[in-house]
């Protein structure tokens, strides 16, 4: 296991890299501050490392951006409507910074802190465990919260998140993973002549503020169908007054609330050739190709111009905690959360 320094916090402390690594020539560069997935590097049909993920090379771009490049979302992903939670009975006031609406957990983000390191290699693979005790009523939201997002590689090219949060009283959980990927490069240009695939026919209607109105929309014939492969771009500025809100896609889909873990979907970089499928157990995923990206300097000197990346953010629908037709993110105290994303990648010729 790879370790090295990262930079200091502005609270002083010292964050560091950490390296995992496979057989086939894969690895992943992660760091304890703000559990970030920093870098993804994998070999292309020609045998060429690329790092797929966007991100900073420095950990006080890592403040100063407000793009969410790699970063662990907790305690909760996507928007609250009205900045504003009722648990129990009890009213929870949450940070304004999405308009009038509270958008991955506010100003005070779990990715600006520093986490504890576990690292190791169990019978499959070599992890690096993150963990960090959330105090009561951090963020707003009620109740001591241990978190701890576990990253493995396996020798599958599988890139494995596991969550487990467990909490003393009721609360909010719906953690996500916010990487941008780009399998051309990070530094590629944009990804509108990716290949992409997701595996569902339902999407939640947003309104104006981004907000779900409680509708669902079959999304046949219409710009959010994916079910067969098609590039990104086809449809990206289509008429559509879903697509304008957004500024291209920014939309959850829907699956079935069984937690079962299962194949969501699928990206491919026509340059590269490479391929990712992505997996999950939870019941949405938010699909974001990075409208709001408008010139960020990441890693090497990269440019990262609007639509340069994709995000599958996989969770809980957006607004679930307030919205009572939707599968809830209220955990109940004392029960463990589990939940696993993986982004297994390999080749291929289309």
């Amino acid at each position: 296991m790879w370790q090295t320094d990262f930079g200091i916090t502005k609270e002083g402390e010292k964050a560091h890299r950490f390296l995992l690594t496979n057989n086939r020539g894969m690895c992943v560069e992660l760091s304890d501050f703000g559990a970030l997935v920093l870098s993804v590097y994998v070999l292309d049909r020609h045998g060429r490392n690329r790092d797929v993920v966007l991100g900073y090379d420095n950990l006080t771009d890592y403040y100063e951006q407000d793009t969410g490049f790699g970063a662990y979302i907790g305690r909760n992903a996507n928007r609250i409507a009205g900045a504003e939670v009722t648990i129990e009975g009890t009213k929870y006031l949450l940070d304004k910074n999405d308009n009038q609406n509270n958008l991955h957990s506010g100003f005070n983000r779990s990715h600006h802190k520093l986490y504890s390191v576990k690292n190791g290699k169990d019978d499959v693979c070599e992890f690096v465990q993150m963990e960090r005790y959330s105090p009561h009523m951090e963020q707003g939201f009620p109740g001591n919260l241990k978190q701890t997002i576990r990253y493995s590689l396996t020798d599958k090219n599988e890139f494995i998140i596991d969550y487990e949060m467990l909490s003393d009283m009721t609360t909010v959980v719906n953690p996500t993973n916010h990487s941008y990927f780009n399998l051309d490069g990070h530094n590629s240009g944009t990804i509108l002549k990716h290949y992409m695939e997701i595996y569902s026919g339902q999407i939640l209607e947003i309104g104006n503020d981004m907000i779900p109105t409680g509708r669902i929309i079959d999304i046949s014939d219409t710009p959010f169908d994916f079910r067969k492969r098609k590039q990104i771009g086809k449809d990206i500025d289509a008429d559509n007054p879903q697509m304008k809100i957004a500024g291209g896609y920014d939309h959850n889909y829907i699956f079935q609330n069984d937690r079962k873990l299962r194949k969501v979907a699928k990206l491919y970089g026509a340059d590269s050739g490479i391929g990712m499928d992505v997996y999950s157990d939870l019941c949405g995923l938010q699909f974001y190709t990075g409208n709001f990206l408008n010139g960020q300097i990441g890693k090497d000197g990269a440019v990262y111009k609007k639509r340069s990346g994709v995000c599958f953010e996989t969770q809980f629908y957006p607004n679930s905690c307030n919205t009572s037709e939707f599968p809830s993110c209220i955990l109940p105290a004392y029960k463990v959360f589990k939940s696993r994303t993986i982004y297994h990648f390999f080749t291929e010729y289309i």
